[in-house]
């Protein structure tokens, strides 16, 4: 696993004793068997976003505070130049940069997601959580599956979904994807 996994994995673990949580109860919270927590936990395995997501939220805990480590704090605005988002190596399909990481209190999470072609044809990792999520691809096409729905997208395309039903985004004609994410 990569050094940010890890880093995510250990300040989950400590939120999580910090709060007085066993690791049991809060796999319960989250809907999910206690060793797959602590697999999460360890670092040992990657943690999904919405699992991720849904910690801070139990927690009431900003999500860039837990997948970058820095506390953010600005108010009344942010500014993110092109390409000096927070980077968040987290799979090996998805290359998700963190657009409003510096502020504080956020209603919404933004992401500039990047999603290189697959020419071995893997699997899709789904993922779920709770809320909303809108997607603009800014560059190339992609197939978003959700809840077993397969909407192709092009360049202008938008889509807005329930983000609680399993999704998964690909890359089409053999070309990257580049999209913008906004999670609710």
């Amino acid at each position: 696993m990569t050094e940010q996994i890890k880093q995510i994995a250990e300040r989950i673990k400590e939120i999580r004793d910090i709060s007085g949580t066993s690791a049991e109860t809060l796999a319960g919270k989250l809907g999910i068997p206690s060793e797959l927590y602590n697999h999460y936990e360890s670092g040992e395995i990657d943690i999904p976003v919405g699992i991720i997501f849904n910690i801070s939220e139990l927690f009431n805990v900003e999500l860039s505070v837990m997948l970058g480590g820095d506390n953010p704090k600005l108010r009344i605005y942010g500014v993110v130049r092109n390409g000096k988002g927070l980077k968040l190596e987290r799979r090996k399909q998805y290359k998700y940069e963190s657009l409003a990481y510096n502020f504080i209190h956020k209603k919404a999470e933004p992401f500039m997601v990047t999603i290189d072609p697959d020419s071995e044809n893997k699997l899709l990792e789904f993922n779920s959580h709770p809320g909303q999520e809108f997607n603009y691809v800014i560059k190339g096409s992609m197939m978003s599956i959700i809840d077993g729905h397969e909407i192709i997208l092009n360049e202008g395309d938008s889509i807005f979904f329930n983000s609680g039903y399993k999704h998964a985004m690909r890359a089409l004609n053999n070309e990257q994807v580049k999209f913008l994410a906004i999670v609710l």
